[in-house]
């Protein structure tokens, strides 16, 4: 076993991906594409690339229609401009010497109908609201209370991951990472706190899960298994989603993802204080892929996780936000960047691409 942080600057295969190191960018929602087009722009590309030295960047989370939109200028991948956009990134990282996926987004009922088609309410499971707010021209606002979606609505959803996967590869991406965490959509049908459907999609775990099953398909219509992952946060509390048994749930989830071979399976491990007793290491058991563990882990606390095998690499948010260089960091033992928070969401280069890299 190798010693202290040493191993995390070893290299990992992920399926069909040489990682030279098991350092991961998480995917970090920053509000700066191109108002109208939702586009991403030189800035973006330039962010992007200042961070190539991760064993692997997953991007920010990326709408797949505007239906799927729950926040001010966050980038979408359902039009020719934005893919043109995203070019712009996946070349930047890749004359840099790193790999990039695209993480496909819905929000489901985590929107407003200032967002929405038409000023159309939300589209969600069931029609529950929730309470949360989201991110708007004027600050944050609560939510709008959504739509259930009728049955015969879910495979246009579906077929709409369909085209955005496509659309992502058209952009140059290494692969694509399907968002099933947070409280959006795909984990809206998961949890039984947001999902009180009767038909085929909702009651036991096996219809809840079904959804993020059909998106997956969808999705390997234009990947290899080998390029494609997902995310899941099975006891987080992100946007007033529970579940009274969550256990059993991402257990199921786990096995069907490995089932369809999928080279990663990127779990959030934050733990609410109410939340039930949760054993992350039966995901590991029932996954064949990599497993990637994210939440507000410490350059000390992964190579632990990794040298245990409780992970294969570990995904950094507010870390890398701060330090483009975060590797060149880890493997030095430097000082870190502090992360400003105020500039997290929305503005300019300021707080985006202006932290400092060592020397």
């Amino acid at each position: 076993m190798k010693s202290d942080a040493s191993v995390l600057f070893t290299p990992f295969r992920m399926g069909a991906l040489d990682l030279p190191n098991r350092l991961v960018m998480a995917p970090l929602t920053r509000n700066r594409a191109t108002p109208g087009t939702l586009a991403p722009r030189p800035l973006n590309a330039e962010y992007y690339r200042q961070r190539a030295s991760a064993g692997l960047i997953i991007s920010e989370a990326t709408q797949i229609s505007q239906q799927g939109q729950g926040y001010i200028l966050t980038p979408g991948i359902f039009t020719d401009e934005q893919v043109a956009g995203w070019r712009l990134v996946t070349d930047a990282v890749h004359q840099a010497g790193g790999r990039i996926l695209l993480q496909l987004w819905h929000v489901g009922r985590i929107s407003h109908v200032s967002l929405q088609p038409g000023g159309a309410a939300p589209v969600a499971p069931s029609a529950i609201a929730a309470k949360t707010k989201t991110y708007l021209d004027h600050g944050f606002d609560d939510v709008s209370t959504p739509r259930a979606l009728a049955i015969d609505e879910i495979e246009g959803i579906v077929r709409d991951y369909a085209k955005a996967a496509a659309n992502a590869k058209r952009a140059g991406f290494d692969g694509v990472e399907i968002h099933g965490a947070n409280g959006y959509l795909i984990d809206q049908f998961l949890r039984d706190g947001a999902n009180h459907r009767t038909d085929s999609y909702g009651g036991s775990i096996e219809n809840r899960a079904r959804f993020a099953i059909e998106v997956v398909k969808a999705v390997l219509e234009s990947w290899e298994p080998g390029r494609v992952g997902i995310r899941i946060s099975p006891v987080g509390t992100s946007n007033d989603i529970a579940d009274s048994n969550p256990q059993p749930l991402f257990d199921y989830v786990a096995g069907q993802m490995s089932a369809l071979k999928l080279a990663f399976l990127h779990v959030n491990e934050g733990v609410a204080p109410d939340s039930p007793a949760f054993d992350f290491t039966s995901l590991r058991r029932r996954f064949s892929g990599a497993y990637i563990a994210n939440f507000a882990y410490t350059r000390e606390a992964a190579a632990k996780a990794i040298n245990e095998n409780r992970a294969d690499l570990v995904a950094f948010g507010k870390l890398f936000i701060a330090n483009p260089d975060l590797v060149a960091r880890f493997k030095a033992d430097a000082s870190l960047n502090e992360p400003d928070q105020k500039s997290f969401y929305g503005g300019d280069e300021r707080g985006y691409t202006d932290y400092p890299a060592l020397g």
